[in-house]
């Protein structure tokens, strides 16, 4: 098991990761989605809120070059399920949900995102009512844009003060190596979101992090504590 903080502080570009789990006293569902940029058009966002999740949106319209891959609803709830991703796939996968079907249909439709040579890896997650949760990432082999890999890890009856993580790269580079293997392990000692949310933002690279969304849900009420940081606010 990995301490969280350690494994952001030491890698100064996981790109946009998700962390799910539970809270140390295993009351919460806990989620954290981050984003960071490299590039102008990367670091010109800000989360919002919305009726049922989040979004990412131009923090100055007038630098916006690109809003294809950087634009979109990271955080959606549906029933009594969240969704959570790195991209556009989150509105498949709850499109799918309505019409009865699975995160794992949803995400058979997607690949991964059309910005070669880095093909940069769709990461998700589901988290339910009992808060078990379910992860995957969808990524290119080994850069080949012509072969998509898809790969799901489904956890339930989580230990208490225990999570994933998953994230888009490995590390930094040129071009970008993604994610590879199952996702880490952490340690969530944490009862409170505001020291959750001061563990993972405190520890992103400086100089990369863009904004940071974190949310604790009660299991027994189902009620939601939200928290978004902004590095442009």
């Amino acid at each position: 098991m990995f301490q969280i903080e350690t494994l952001l502080k030491e890698n100064s570009y996981p790109g946009r990761g998700i962390v799910l789990g539970k809270s140390k006293d295993g009351a919460s569902a806990v989620i954290g989605y981050f984003i960071m940029g490299r590039s102008v058009n990367s670091r010109n966002r800000i989360f919002v809120t919305e009726p049922d999740g989040i979004r990412t949106e131009a923090f100055d319209p007038a630098k916006l070059s690109d809003p294809s891959l950087i634009i979109y609803h990271p955080v959606r709830r549906y029933g009594k399920e969240t969704v959570v991703t790195n991209g556009d796939q989150t509105d498949t996968i709850v499109d799918y949900l309505k019409e009865g079907k699975t995160f794992e249909e949803a995400l058979r439709t997607r690949t991964f995102e059309p910005d070669g040579p880095n093909w940069t890896p769709r990461i998700s997650g589901i988290v339910k009512e009992n808060g078990d949760y379910t992860m995957s990432i969808l990524k290119s082999c080994e850069g080949d844009e012509n072969t998509a890999l898809r790969f799901f890890f489904e956890y339930s009856d989580v230990k208490p003060g225990t999570g994933h993580f998953i994230h888009t790269y490995q590390k930094d580079g040129d071009p970008i190596p993604s994610f590879y293997g199952e996702p880490e392990m952490v340690s969530l000692d944490y009862n409170c979101i505001n020291c959750f949310t001061s563990a993972l933002w405190d520890n992103l690279n400086e100089d990369n992090k863009v904004s940071l969304y974190t949310c604790f849900i009660d299991l027994k009420t189902g009620e939601w504590t939200e928290k978004i940081v902004n590095k442009n606010q």
